[in-house]
């Protein structure tokens, strides 16, 4: 089994003392939806690191004066983020494999019969099927992307 940061391996009177707080009121956040657990086939609670964490967050924006309603706000938009910039890292690491692939593509282009972009060799030109239908792209040298 691989234990990281969101596996829930801490029944709540654990959670509740490595957070700093009581067992209710870990209870009563887990009904407002502000940290919700795992939870076992019986029915126990199981937190995680993650959870933890969120639950120290919880505190601390508590002590500044947040009340609930701005507290679950804010960690909803705390998850946004953190959702978003996954999805900018997957992005990233897509268009950085894409950029490599593009490398080894010909990066000769024309449109074909139906108006399809059909990629060429290097030095060659298009067939045409009929006078004034072919259409050639041409790239100038130092145009992004170019060798």
């Amino acid at each position: 089994m691989v234990v990281d940061r969101d596996t829930p391996v801490y029944v709540i009177s654990v959670a509740a003392e490595l957070a700093g707080m009581h067992a209710q009121t870990l209870r009563q956040y887990d009904r407002l939806g502000l940290v919700v657990p795992s939870r076992t086939r019986g029915g126990g609670r199981r937190y995680s690191a993650r959870d933890v964490d969120r639950l120290r967050e919880v505190q601390r924006l508590s002590a500044e004066g947040v009340g609930l309603a701005g507290i679950r706000r804010v960690l909803d938009l705390e998850n946004e983020v953190e959702d978003l910039r996954s999805r900018v890292a997957r992005l990233t690491a897509e268009n950085h494999a894409l950029r490599e692939a593009v490398g080894q593509l010909p990066r000769v282009f024309a449109a074909g019969r139906h108006g399809e972009v059909v990629a060429l060799r290097a030095g060659t030109r298009p067939r045409q099927t009929s006078p004034g239908t072919s259409l050639t792209l041409w790239r100038p040298q130092g145009w992004p992307f170019a060798d």
